[in-house]
């Protein structure tokens, strides 16, 4: 790769590290090509990105964001995925991860804050934004009619209650 190639490079990534939600950094030794496919269309279909480049490249691309404290993760064979979500990086990695004993997750960092493994795993159990918004929705939809039975039901429960007793002592 030529100076301006990596120059180009570092600019690139710094632009995706300041506008990303969330990065993860994961080994990657001994994955097959086949694997890494898989995982760049599963990463694509939540809307997150995954990146394999050189550790120092990635170091220069750090500067000024607030990512720069995965720099100790940086070591060895690594693999970047980043996204605006701040839980569909997390959530696909934690996933493969699972099933794929070389793809090892080592921290991440979600804003400011630099993650460890359980921090990212931990990151990746929270719903996404898009299921929130649906829980949302369904939750504004529901029927005031059914709301008011939800309501009213202790009371009732009570009410019945009370003539059981009432009727028993008679």
């Amino acid at each position: 790769m030529e100076k301006a190639e990596k120059s180009q490079l570092v600019t690139k990534l710094n632009a995706a590290f300041k506008s990303a939600g969330v990065v993860v950094v994961a080994h990657n030794n001994g994955l097959t090509a086949n694997q890494v496919l898989d995982l760049r269309n599963k990463m694509a279909a939540a809307g997150a990105t995954i990146r394999v480049a050189k550790n120092s490249l990635v170091k220069l691309a750090l500067d000024g964001t607030d990512a720069k404290g995965i720099a100790s993760y940086l070591t060895g064979p690594t693999m970047l995925a980043y996204g605006a979500d701040p839980v569909s990086a997390p959530k696909v990695a934690a996933d493969f991860a699972k099933t794929n004993e070389k793809f090892v997750i080592l921290g991440g960092a979600l804003g400011p804050q630099t993650l460890d493994d359980k921090g990212v795993k931990a990151l990746a159990s929270l719903p996404s934004l898009n299921e929130l918004r649906a829980k949302l929705l369904g939750m504004i939809q529901t029927p005031a009619t059914r709301i008011a039975g939800v309501v009213a039901a202790p009371a009732g429960q009570l009410a019945r209650v009370m003539n059981a007793y009432a009727t028993k002592a008679a």
